[in-house]
């Protein structure tokens, strides 16, 4: 196990991505310049950075689904919430989602679900482990991702991309325009 951490980026339609990922695997996902953690990276390290942008590019065009990247678990606080990251990163695959209290109930550890959404917006993966599918039982809740105040329209989007929710008409003059 290694310490190093490669760091890089990616401009997508919700903004700049960058990512850390380490010998073991991606272990942050952070929205701007810099992930949540992470160093630069040492010489050599592009090969452990490269695959990962390489897949989020895939999902951010619509060419890709599911993400065979491994994970670097080590980095999520708490051993409840590591159990409810892996449940949702298992369980909730692409174009569907979950309640709350449904990813609570799934997680089997006890974890309520008004502290689920704490543990969703810790989530030091997003994307790859989908917070973004998770939602509130009378509406989407909230999302930490973004930046700039952004969350719930970076949430919007993302679900709409998988098919989770309908596009939305353009009620502007451009888009009533034919």
């Amino acid at each position: 196990m290694s310490d190093e951490v490669a760091v890089g980026g990616l401009d997508t339609p919700v903004g700049r991505i960058s990512v850390a990922v380490t010998r073991d695997g991606l272990a942050a996902v952070g929205w701007g310049s810099r992930p949540a953690s992470g160093r630069l990276p040492a010489a050599g390290d592009e090969e452990w950075v490269a695959p990962v942008l390489a897949q989020l590019a895939e999902y951010f065009d619509g060419r890709r689904q599911t993400f065979d990247i491994p994970i670097d678990w080590r980095y999520v606080p708490g051993s409840a919430s590591a159990v409810v990251l892996r449940t949702l990163h298992q369980t909730v695959g692409y174009g569907s989602s979950v309640t709350y209290g449904q990813l609570a109930d799934r997680s089997g550890t006890g974890v309520p679900a008004r502290a689920i959404g704490g543990i969703m917006g810790a989530n030091p993966i997003p994307i790859v482990v989908p917070c973004h599918r998770v939602l509130a039982s009378d509406g989407l809740g909230g999302y930490s991702g973004g930046s700039g105040g952004n969350g719930l329209e970076v949430k919007r989007w993302l679900l709409t991309l998988e098919g989770v929710l309908p596009p939305t008409f353009d009620w502007s003059p451009a888009g009533l325009t034919s």
